[in-house]
């Protein structure tokens, strides 16, 4: 399976439309078409915003290697930390404000 059929699968697996998928990751409806017809080429971005956006591994979008979804929440975490040291100070602080805002939201929502 090549890395655009993965992606396919995995939109699928989630049970979303091409439309819903794209907009999750802020592409558009054509730009995942392409993708999933193999008329473009799936970059490292477009890979990152699937993980991100959906838990779903890399690697696995990359290679096929390991399961396609990141199983456990301690999982999420680990990959959550390692992202969130990779960031400038700066980036961090923003981070957790923003973590912050959407905890408050949800409770008061």
């Amino acid at each position: 399976m090549t890395v655009n059929e993965r992606l396919k699968h995995a939109r699928k697996a989630l049970n979303m439309s091409q439309a819903e998928f794209a907009k999750a990751i802020f592409i558009s409806n054509g730009y995942i078409a392409e993708l999933e017809s193999n008329h473009r080429k799936v970059n490292d971005r477009i890979i990152h915003l699937i993980s991100l956006s959906f838990g779903i591994s890399e690697v696995w979008l990359k290679n096929g290697e390991g399961e396609m979804l990141y199983k456990t929440p301690d999982e999420k975490l680990q990959r959550m930390i390692s992202l969130f040291n990779d960031l400038p100070p700066k980036f961090q602080d923003y981070v957790m404000v923003q973590i912050e805002t959407l905890l408050n939201t949800t409770k008061t929502g």
